[in-house]
Formats: structure tokens, sequence, C-alpha cells
């Protein structure tokens, strides 16, 4: 046989697919990632960081959401394919130890890593594969990663406003290129069919790495207290971060996380779950990373008067979650909670007051919101059974 099925690589529609221990080492790597991304937005706290900040995350998550396809078309316990995981983490440590400076010095090393990730992976995947169908799904992310690998090397030679909006552009192909099933010259597009061969695996790798996520939380404010004294005012602090913590995580998993696989089951297109769940997911992550960030202020500084843009971050930060989550809540159950929608109306009208107070008084007021959607989600789900899952689509 010369195909790819006598290799033993490519998965088939043949039931439930657990995450491997392979895929969790990989995820910590991103953790440590995601710390820095926190760290870099909480050391400069403009328009200027925060747009840094947003791409440096896109790209980092990209990483990771391409890998997880990967993992989800094939064998992850194969050989090639455990090779191509551990170039992934190789490459992903380059980018996480550069991001720092990734908009100074360290740009090109940025760029030139991640252009390494998701090209090598290809060709990996190709080198490994036989057969022509078989290496079509390489070959379209090849040719894609291909195509945004010029802006983004451009990106890491020039200097300036240029490198953020190169890399803006080279985010633009990857996503757009991906939104559109890579539609590549001579090949076409992925078969929607393909998406759905281990959707439930997809989805539990999206559970456990929003709650890897949740580490850069926990890790950046223990850091920060740890780097500062810890007097009584700093304690309470880090409390107010632990409890946006574990209150981010009883929102998500609250049914809808809970039930994620369960609605890919009864949905009528599973596929669609799958190329819905980057987009998703990354709105919250990113939220989880606001939050990190504007918790590390808060610890550092918590008594100073809070500045409109650290406001900005200690609420946006849930704000972004709230709205990824809301999305969420209505791919699973094909509705939106209101609880969601007024928890988002008070984090704005809340924004212009608490720029008079102190910087513990803005992150308890955030951490106070989620605490209400927390026990608005508790009253509503007492008493009554399950809530099955009703997919949109």
């Amino acid at each position: 046989m010369t195909t790819d099925q006598a290799v033993g690589l490519t998965r088939r529609d043949e039931g439930p697919q657990r995450a491997t221990l392979l895929e969790l080492f990989l995820d910590l790597v991103f953790v440590a990632a995601l710390a820095l991304t926190s760290r870099t937005l909480a050391q400069r706290l403009d328009w200027v960081g925060g747009f840094q900040a947003l791409l440096l995350l896109m790209a980092i998550w990209w990483v990771w959401s391409a890998t997880a396809l990967a993992t989800d078309l094939y064998y992850a316990q194969r050989p090639p394919i455990f090779v191509t995981t551990l170039w992934v983490m190789l490459g992903t440590i380059l980018m996480a130890g550069s991001l720092p400076g990734a908009f100074a010095a360290h740009a090109l090393l940025f760029a030139g890593a991640y252009v390494a990730i998701q090209v090598g992976r290809g060709i990996f995947l190709v080198a490994a594969l036989r057969g022509r169908a078989a290496r079509l799904p390489a070959s379209r992310f090849i040719f894609w990663f291909v195509v945004s690998a010029v802006p983004w090397l451009a990106g890491g030679l020039v200097a300036g406003p240029a490198r953020g909006l190169l890399w803006a552009a080279a985010l633009a192909v990857d996503y757009g290129s991906a939104s559109l099933r890579y539609p590549t010259p001579r090949i076409g597009r992925v078969p929607m069919p393909q998406y759905a061969v281990a959707a439930d695996h997809l989805a539990e790798r999206y559970q456990q790495f929003f709650t890897l996520a949740l580490g850069d939380l926990i890790l950046v404010t223990t850091l920060a207290y740890a780097d500062n004294d810890p007097t009584t005012v700093r304690t309470v602090a880090l409390l107010v971060g632990f409890a946006a913590t574990v209150l981010l995580w009883q929102i998500y998993v609250h049914r809808a996380g809970a039930l994620l696989q369960a609605a890919i089951e009864t949905s009528r297109n599973p596929g669609r779950f799958v190329r819905s769940a980057p987009y998703t997911h990354l709105l919250m992550v990113a939220g989880v990373v606001a939050t990190a960030a504007g918790i590390e202020v808060v610890i550092v500084h918590p008594t100073e008067q809070t500045a409109p843009w650290l406001a900005g971050v200690i609420l946006g930060g849930p704000a972004l979650f709230l709205a990824g989550r809301a999305r969420f809540e209505y791919e699973v159950f094909s509705r939106v909670s209101p609880s969601r929608l007024v928890a988002l109306l008070v984090l704005v009208v809340a924004g212009p007051v608490l720029v008079l107070t102190p910087a513990l008084v803005a992150g308890l007021t955030a951490t106070l919101v989620l605490a209400g959607v927390a026990v608005t989600d508790s009253i509503r789900a007492h008493g009554h059974p399950p809530e099955p899952p009703i997919p949109s689509a």
C-alpha cells in the first residue's frame, strides 16, 4: 500500500479520540507564552501596547490552534507527528523567549520562529504522508503560511509602525484563509466533512487550553506578589486576582463549557464548531490575558489612582471574556443569558467612574461583576434538570 493509511498517520471517523499526554506537554509551553504576553501588556498600557499585545497573542494562539487541528487530523502518537509536535514546542519557546523584545531587537527572531513553525509543520507532514490525497491538507497549509511569511519576515526587518502593520496583514492572511477553508490554487478548499473527523477531540483540547490559560493569570499574579513587598493591601489584591481566576473558570464551565462535546454530537454540522472554536476561544483567552495584566498592575500599585488605560484593561479583560462566552453559549444553546449582556453594560458604565478610584477598587469591581454572573448562573440552574444542548446549527 502507498496510501497514508499504510503509514498509519491519518485519522478516520472512528469514534472519540482523547487528548494525548504529548498534547498536554505541548500546552505547557503556551502557559509561559501567555504569561509573557500579559506582562508585556502590563508594562505598556496605551493603545500602542494594546495593539502590540493583541498581535502577539493572535500569533501565539494561531500556532496552538493550527497545531491542535493537525493533531486532530492525524494520530499524535505516531513518530512523524511526535517529531512535528516537538518542532512546534521548540519554535514556541523561541517565540516566547523573544516576545518581550518582539517589537524591538528580537523582531526577526519572533517572526522567523513563527514562520518556521507553521511552514515547517506542513513540510514535515507532506514528507511523512503518502499519496496526493493524503498530502492535500498539509499542502494547503504550506501554501497559505508561505504567503503570510512574506509580511511576517518583512515586518521583522523593518522598524517603527510599519512592523505592526505588516504583522497585522500577515495575521489577516492566516486567519482569513482559515475562515475560507484554505482555498488553494489547483487544490481547492478543505472539504467540510474533514473538519468533523474528530471534533470531539478538538472540543476537549479547547477546554483544556482555556483551563491552562487561567494558569497565566495565576502565574502572573503570583510573580507580581512575590516581586513586591507583601503588604496587607497587596495581599488583598492577590485575593481579588485569585477570586477572578476562580470565577472565570466557573463561568466558562457552567453548562455550555461542560456540554461542548455533547453539543457537537447533536449538531447537524459538527465541523462548524471546529471552524468557529478558534475565534470564540480567542476572545475568551484574550480576556484572561488582559485580566492578568490588569491584576498585575493592581498588585504592584494597589493604592494609586486608576489611569484610564488601566481601567480599560481591568474592565476590558472580563468584557472580552464575557463576549466570547456569550457567543460560545449561543453556539451550544442557541440563546444568550441576559446576565452576560447586563454584565457587559455594567463594565462599560463603570469605566468613567473607576478612573477616580484606587486601582484596587477597579480590580474589585471587575471581580464583583464576574461574581454576579456566576451567582446568576447558579440561581438559574438551581432546582432545574441539566439543560440539553441545542446547537444553533
